[in-house]
């Protein structure tokens, strides 16, 4: 699965969750920075992992920083296409 497209389905829904979001988020930037309160993340990422249909321990997104950091953990845990 390519970062890109992982990027786009976290970004949906972003879009969805909170108000007013333009396409092309910034990665580097944090879920807060765009207006995400915490049950708006929580939203978000199982939105997303639904969609891409990827299973992560909930221990294992407690260490997130940002949103490029959230893609690097759906890429560990991303199907491996043989």
């Amino acid at each position: 699965m390519e970062r890109e497209e992982i990027l786009k389905v976290i970004e949906k829904h972003l879009a969805k969750s909170v108000p007013g979001i333009a396409a092309g988020i910034d990665p580097d930037k944090k879920f807060s920075d765009y207006g995400a309160n915490s049950l708006d993340i929580v939203e978000i990422v199982s939105g997303a992992m639904r969609e891409l249909k990827i299973k992560i321990p909930r221990t294992e997104l407690s260490d997130i920083a940002n949103i490029s950091g959230l893609v690097d953990k759906f890429e560990a845990f991303a199907p491996k296409v043989a």
